[in-house]
């Protein structure tokens, strides 16, 4: 069974760290944490779209395998981060140099990623494949890759109109892009004016969010970034506890949207929200509204049905909470009271169960590690502490005892 220890934690979060397009002139910093985030926005969006045809176990298996192979190619890109891409694709375009460099990778990756035992064979297994571009879920994360860094590239190209390296960049994404748009909701996220680019663009805004806006941090997180460390948490404490595919897949996928109506009410710190006891449901029946008319509405007129039925259960509108445990019977879902209930009588594929208390552990704890990081870099401040001391404080009361939490905190001591 996978262990979750710091050094795992650490490698998701350090991301963060890691600034793209550092060789040119920026409006904002552009973590890679960010990029990994809309990338897998769109992916999950991908995924979707592509899974219309196929049998419930065969959408399931897609998902994890998008799922497991952004995570790979993530870790994959925290290693050899200081690569700039024409350099990588001219290695790329070697067998030897190629291999010698995954080579290197795995090892670097080994120590960090074998405590997660099957996972880390699985790993292995795809970097270390040859002939495999085209399969289907290689070819959805090389489209969302692609979207989410010409998304950054929008951003910096009118800043560098002295750089002459400007227009061949965009002449490689249009043509890179082009070799995908056979790919099932390609064509509608790369039209301007679409249901699909809308969310896909309202994803990527939220970078521009800063969490804990009264508390100084380095490194500086977004909203953007915070949901993918969730979801990258929720996918291996979903491992951890011998999740079903189906449980692990909507765990990984809830962590990634459950912070999106935040692009709509700004992220508004717990002690504000518990301070005035009607502000939560103001800020639900907002968020609600808001959620139906620039997102759900957009994307029903264009015929995504699915798609926003998806959303609503990542995000738990059914059930009244993305921190609610729930499943799906005969079309309708269900609340389910509880983690303990959840794993012991909705731990089924047919039931497409998702963790709540699960997530909200996850939520805390990619708090704790960006309040704990900054913190050990020398930047604080009594409101950081303070929400240091509280968040551990709470993740100790978590109940889950599967999740080891107590083990895993001490090590952060």
């Amino acid at each position: 069974m996978p262990v979750i220890r710091k050094s795992l934690l650490q490698l998701i979060f350090s991301g963060a760290y890691m600034l793209r397009w550092n060789d040119k002139l920026r409006p904002s910093e552009l973590p890679e944490i960010d990029k990994q985030a809309h990338k897998m926005l769109v992916a999950c969006i991908l995924w979707n779209e592509n899974a219309h045809d196929l049998s419930e176990a065969g959408r399931r298996d897609l998902a994890a395998a998008v799922i497991e192979g952004g995570l790979f190619d993530y870790f994959y890109r925290l290693v050899i981060t200081d690569i700039k891409p024409p350099v990588f694709y001219r290695i790329k375009e070697n067998a030897e140099h190629c291999r010698r460099l995954t080579e290197y990778v795995l090892a670097e990756l080994e120590p960090l990623l074998s405590p997660l035992g099957p996972f880390w064979e699985r790993c292995r297994a795809w970097h270390r494949a040859e002939g495999e571009e085209n399969a289907p879920a290689r070819r959805i994360l090389s489209a969302a890759h692609l979207f989410a860094s010409r998304w950054e590239f929008a951003l910096i190209k009118p800043l560098n109109a002295f750089d002459d390296e400007m227009e061949d960049i965009a002449a490689s994404f249009e043509d890179r892009l082009a070799a995908f748009r056979d790919i099932e909701g390609a064509k509608a996220l790369l039209a301007p004016g679409s249901a699909l680019a809308g969310l896909a663009n309202h994803c990527g805004q939220l970078r521009f969010q800063i969490r804990w806006t009264k508390a100084p941090r380095i490194p500086a997180t977004s909203v953007l970034g915070h949901m993918f460390v969730v979801a990258a948490l929720a996918y291996f404490f979903s491992l951890s506890v011998n999740a079903c595919r189906a449980r692990a897949v909507n765990n990984f996928f809830c962590g990634l949207f459950h912070d999106l109506p935040e692009l709509l009410t700004r992220d508004i710190i717990s002690p504000v929200k518990r301070s005035v006891s009607i502000l939560p449901s103001i800020l639900k029946e907002y968020e609600g509204e808001e959620l139906e008319r620039r997102i759900f509405r957009p994307l029903r007129r264009g015929g995504f049905y699915g798609l926003v039925e998806r959303i609503s259960y990542y995000l738990g509108l059914e059930v009244g909470s993305e921190f609610h445990e729930s499943v799906r019977e005969g079309g309708r879902v269900r609340r389910v009271e509880g983690f303990a209930a959840l794993q012991e009588t909705g731990n089924i594929d047919a039931l497409d169960p998702k963790d709540g208390e699960m997530l909200k552990v996850c939520d805390r704890l990619a708090a704790f590690l960006e309040a704990h990081s900054s913190i050990r870099n020398g930047v604080s401040s009594p409101h950081l502490q303070e929400a240091l001391a509280r968040l551990k404080a709470d993740l100790h009361k978590s109940p889950p005892e599967c999740l080891r939490l107590g083990s895993l905190l001490a090590d952060f001591d």
